[in-house]
């Protein structure tokens, strides 16, 4: 990591002067695809590894061979500090058939490097637990429950230590009402609020990738169009209204055949298959859950043979009865689609990605250093406002009440360590979101362990790390959809501003 983006995170001027902080007696929970725990990055002075535990999900447990999983947990394998050092002394080739962790795509090693690396880290004396979520399906993300777990384990570990937890997670997907309402966001808001913790995560790279389109429909019929590039094995398409709205949709295929799903009829949740030239379309009508007051109508389109058709295809939102209008249209993300892929005319604003949207956690968006704007591909949130309809004011005045991103932190050729040696270059907002945990760690030495603010997490360091952040150059107004209510800066924070 250069010292740059350190120093422009006013890092470096916490930890190479007073208060000298180095995130020590704080742990670090990262929650991603594993780590290369053979790495100098993870290791102290005396060559002992840092890492308090690996929770392995991957992996099935053998109470003969002594493979068990955490206490109270039925899945994967724990490993703790004493059997990691046992391999590191036994060397790589002979330690990872004791400890047998490995990070076959690399991101949870440069994640960790972030936010803890002992040479490059931002709190290098902080502990790390390390979480390596279970198996996704193909093309998928890890199942909700194993991260569910993975942060109940971290911040729990946190309690009977007595120590003060961060937790890191740099992924999220596109799949859900973006509102807070999932089991998985309520599940994190609630987890917030146990122990001496705080969850921060990445709000996704779908900013700039057309998969996110919006609007209202009023008097007269409204036409999303969507292109499909050619070898799509399939794709899927949500759109979530409020339940009031009713109005009917019409999909057009790219040859011109078309089917109209009549929501005005529906009574009950119901799944409808329909079939367009080559491509089966299977619809769920949804109706609200007993948590979310949205309604989601989801298409599966499903190819006949390897791809589905190609071209402009074509949604027709046909009013019937309306009370506000309001429509939005979700794509998978980025990763899952070809790159022809996405909708005509995009919405940038709400692509964020979830869990990032869970209302208790430090969402963190990225910018560019070297230019100090804002990473277009970076997921873009909202603000909300309410309106104090003072009598004394001209009509009262808006009042900010919720804004995502939370903050921004570089995420723009950000140097970070790989599987098995050597450095590379990465981008994205999962590499600023740990720049935020590592200086999350920071703000707990200082308040909890050094006992300057004993209730320095939760909503607390958040509104720390809020109150520190800075304005980014052509942003004129905050707090902001792109950059939230600005840039990380760790001093300012520390200092209350």
């Amino acid at each position: 990591m250069n010292d740059l983006e350190k120093t422009q995170s006013c890092i470096t001027q916490v930890t190479q002067q007073a208060p000298d902080l180095t995130g020590e007696n704080v742990i670090i929970a990262v929650l991603d695809s594993g780590i290369d725990y053979f790495l100098p990055e993870f290791r102290n002075a005396e060559g002992q590894t840092r890492i308090l535990a690996i929770w392995d999900q991957t992996q099935q447990p053998d109470e003969a061979q002594g493979k068990l999983p955490p206490p109270g947990y039925r899945e994967g394998v724990l490993y703790t500090r004493e059997m990691i050092n046992e391999a590191l002394a036994l060397g790589r080739e002979n330690g990872q058939k004791l400890v047998p962790v490995f990070d076959l795509s690399g991101h949870g090693t440069a994640v960790a490097g972030v936010a803890a690396g002992t040479s490059m880290g931002v709190a290098p004396k902080a502990d790390l637990l390390i979480v390596r979520l279970g198996h996704p399906q193909a093309g998928s993300f890890p199942r909700t429950t194993q991260l569910m777990r993975g942060v109940n384990y971290a911040v729990n570990l946190g309690v009977s230590l007595n120590r003060p937890v961060a937790v890191n997670i740099s992924f999220g997907n596109t799949y859900g009402d973006h509102q807070g309402n999932s089991l998985l966001e309520r599940y994190i808001d609630n987890a917030s609020e146990v122990g001496r913790s705080v969850i921060v995560i990445g709000s996704g790279n779908e900013g700039a990738s057309r998969g996110h389109t919006a609007g209202i429909v009023q008097r007269e019929s409204r036409m999303v169009e969507l292109a499909v590039g050619d070898y799509e094995t399939g794709l899927s398409i949500q759109l979530w209204k409020f339940y009031q709205d009713v109005f009917e949709l019409r999909i057009l295929s790219p040859g011109g055949e078309q089917t109209t799903l009549e929501l005005s009829r529906l009574r009950e949740a119901q799944a409808q298959r329909r079939t367009l030239e080559q491509t089966q379309l299977l619809c769920y009508l949804g109706k609200p859950l007993p948590y979310n007051v949205q309604q989601e109508i989801f298409i599966d389109m499903i190819p006949n043979g390897s791809y589905i058709n190609s071209g402009v295809w074509r949604i027709e939102l046909i009013p019937v009865s309306l009370v506000t209008g309001e429509y939005r249209f979700y794509l998978p993300g980025y990763a899952a689609r070809t790159a022809a892929t996405g909708f005509f005319l995009p919405t940038p604003d709400m692509t964020i990605t979830i869990p990032s949207t869970a209302r208790r956690a430090v969402t963190v968006g990225a910018y560019d250093i070297s230019r100090r704007s804002y990473a277009d591909f970076s997921g873009r949130g909202y603000v909300y406002y309410y309106h104090d309809g003072r009598a004394d004011t001209a009509g009262g005045q808006q009042i900010v009440a919720d804004v995502k991103p939370d903050l921004t932190a570089p995420g723009v050729n950000i140097t970070v360590p790989v599987p098995n040696g050597g450095y590379e270059q990465v981008s994205g907002t999962s590499f600023a979101t740990p720049f935020v945990t590592g200086a999350a760690a920071l703000l707990m030495e200082w308040g909890i362990v050094r006992g300057n603010d004993r209730f320095l997490y939760g909503e607390r360091l958040k509104a720390n790390l809020i109150r520190g952040a800075q304005p980014l150059a052509g942003v004129s107004d905050r707090p902001d959809s792109k950059i939230g209510w600005g840039t990380l800066c760790v001093e300012r924070a520390l200092a209350g501003g």
